[in-house]
């Protein structure tokens, strides 16, 4: 049961990511050679490169304006229910969620942090609210085919959580939230969104403002909480293009899932991230996408090996997905195929295909042949030396079903991350030492399809500091685990994004009692990386510092799910926020002098020609285009 049910809602309208971007660039957390400039906008062509596109930002996701456009029941869509009115909101009676980056040499998980979602009438009163699991977003791809405008603009990717901690109110008016309020009996909603046509025209009003589409529906407790246990269609890579920052799909349509549900005689269909868009933000017209399952034995009227159509989902017409401008909003591109008694039995062990009829070059996206997949549920973590090993929950399965008695690999694979610097040549190494890292390198699922991955942390050292150590640089240490069948023949097409990334933090060791002289180097990183911040109080200055100790204390002692936590990042090691509670509650101040910015300008070294990594012809526009520019699989051959 997840969002790809009977009881559902879909919801459209804009989505806010005010990201900081100084801290994209690793070249900016060595405070030595820090410099004001680096607050301020990039230049032409990322000359200067500066604090690229949005220096000011303050990390804040919000939903704006977003409207339920459609509601279903068992018995088919709603239409005379008041649901039809209602919002989507965030919350009203806390501050707005936080959009994260799991590192600056891996950004390409941003997390939501302390959403809130609401359900609301038309004048905005709560009908239900629920708390939103930090997610990252999954499946990036070249999304806008045909617009010029290249970088995060033509991008588009989704996120897939839950809602917790339910609270509903009086919904006895809407036979729809009833019916969902039942049908959410472990108390969890299943939340699913699409974001893509992000705004970075730093001009206009909808700055750092896209579209966003999504769906709620009931959740189960028993399945997994950020992905769907059901049929994976597998996209394959184009061939590597300076035209795709990304990645775009051979076969024109990216990842997707479908559930076949025997008892609804159907089979649910998620297309709401897999159909690319126009220059202007409708869906291309691909033609008339047709489901199919490869029939592996003769049959009457079908030779062995042969597809059968199962149904077709029209491209043109009054309801096409290419025709009609409201389909996509009124759908996230969820379709729904119904299947009789002999489709259902023909689909449970062979391969779904989705494909245009005829279409040249093909375009096409089908299952493995196995119909085997396997996934981390979750997949950003954050870990400290020391801590309790971790158990990270890894879904195996085949034809939709959980796959038992399999057994998992877990190999190290740094390929998609992505180490830079865009201010020297001094680039942070990704990935060393391995030794940091201890895990089992294989286990076998159990009953319910699940692997579990044993993963503890041991202390990095400072690998991604400047000058051999002798001035600050990111802390910890960034690393990548892929599962794998160990049997090669539930192997088939890689999804490249499917991966787990850690954060590793740096072992901490202060003197007792820490003085100023001790800690500002990690205020000061924070006080350039967040120049927001400088409209409150200057963090880099002691005597600032301590004015506002009180209000820093209640911010570091959060949680990290609370959206007020300090700092927004997330990158603050749970060692490094204990050392700054205990000085906070006794601010002894230091004796060393802090080089003033003219003196950090005159120490920086001197710009050489060709000192910037060289993107070839295609320059990104910064953001998540550029970071995937430097993954490690595109600047390593080998």
């Amino acid at each position: 049961m997840s969002y790809l049910n009977s009881t559902r809602l879909h919801f459209a309208g804009q989505f806010q990511a005010n990201v900081s971007t100084v801290n994209n660039d690793p070249g900016h957390f060595d405070n030595a050679t820090f410099i004001p400039s680096y607050q301020e906008m990039q230049g032409p062509n990322f000359d200067p490169a500066n604090g690229w596109f949005n220096p000011e930002g303050d990390a804040a996701f919000r939903l704006l304006g977003c409207r339920v456009t459609s509601a279903w029941l068992p018995t088919g869509p709603v239409t005379n229910d008041p649901i039809l009115q209602f919002l989507v909101a965030d919350s009203d009676t806390r501050v707005c969620a936080k959009l994260v980056d799991l590192d600056s040499e891996q950004q390409l998980v941003s997390e939501i942090w302390g959403l809130q979602v609401r359900i609301t009438d038309a004048q905005g009163n709560t009908l239900l609210h629920g708390d939103y699991d930090p997610a990252p977003f999954i499946d990036i791809w070249d999304r806008a085919i045909g617009s010029s405008s290249g970088g995060d603009v033509d991008a588009g990717a989704m996120y897939q959580s839950v809602l917790r901690n339910l609270w509903w109110g009086d919904v006895s008016a809407s036979p729809f939230l009833m019916a969902l309020q039942s049908a959410a009996a472990d108390g969890l909603l299943s939340i699913k969104f699409n974001v893509d046509s992000l705004n970075l025209d730093f001009t206009s009003d909808d700055f750092m403002c896209g579209r966003i589409v999504g769906t709620i529906g009931p959740a189960s407790a028993t399945e997994p909480v950020h992905m769907v246990m059901g049929r994976q269609f597998m996209a394959i890579a184009s061939p590597p293009s300076p035209k795709i920052n990304f990645f775009f799909p051979a076969g024109g349509i990216n990842f997707m899932v479908g559930v076949v549900s025997e008892a609804d005689g159907c089979i649910y269909l998620d297309l709401g991230n897999a159909l690319s868009t126009t220059k202007g933000g409708g869906l291309s017209d691909l033609g008339d996408l047709t489901l199919g399952v490869y029939d592996p034995l003769a049959s009457p009227g079908n030779p062995a090996g042969s597809v059968v159509p199962l149904g077709i989902v029209p491209s043109q017409g009054p309801t096409g997905y290419a025709s009609d401008p409201t389909w996509y909003t009124r759908t996230a591109g969820i379709v729904v195929l119904p299947l009789t008694a002999a489709p259902l039995q023909a689909v449970s062990q062979a391969p779904l295909l989705l494909y245009v009829e005829s279409a040249t070059p093909p375009i096409l996206i089908s299952e493995w042949n196995t119909g085997s997949f396997v996934r981390a549920d979750k997949f950003v973590f954050r870990l400290s030396p020391g801590d309790p090993s971790v158990e990270i929950a890894v879904y195996a399965s085949q034809w939709g079903q959980p796959l038992a008695g399999a057994t998992i690999n877990f190999v190290t694979d740094a390929s998609q991350l992505q180490p830079s610097n865009n201010i020297s040549n001094d680039v942070p190494p990704v990935a060393v030492p391995l030794s940091a890292l201890h895990f089992n390198p294989n286990a076998v699922t159990n009953a319910q399809g699940v692997a579990t991955l044993n993963i503890k942390a041991s202390n990095p050292g400072t690998p991604r500091y400047f000058n051999k150590g002798q001035d600050y640089g990111l802390d910890g240490q960034v690393y990548g685990i892929r599962p794998a069948f160990a049997n090669s023949q539930f192997s088939g097409p890689v999804n490249q994004w499917n991966f787990i990334s850690f954060l590793v933090w740096s072992a901490f060791d202060v003197s007792d009692p820490a003085t100023w002289d001790d800690l500002q180097p990690i205020f000061q990183q924070y006080a350039n990386l967040y120049p927001v911040m400088n409209r409150f109080l200057n963090l880099g200055d002691y005597d600032s510092v301590v004015a506002n100790a009180g209000l820093l204390a209640l911010a570091f002692s959060l949680d990290v799910g609370n959206a007020n936590s300090m700092p927004v990042t997330r990158d603050l090691s749970p060692a490094k926020r204990r050392a700054i509670l205990n000085w906070l509650k006794n601010p002894l101040p230091g004796a060393k002098r802090v080089p003033q910015p003219a003196e950090r300008s005159a120490a920086r070294p001197a710009a050489v020609a060709g000192e910037r990594p060289s993107f070839g012809d295609h320059m990104p526009k910064g953001g998540k285009a550029a970071a995937a520019a430097r993954r490690l699989v595109l600047t390593n051959p080998h």
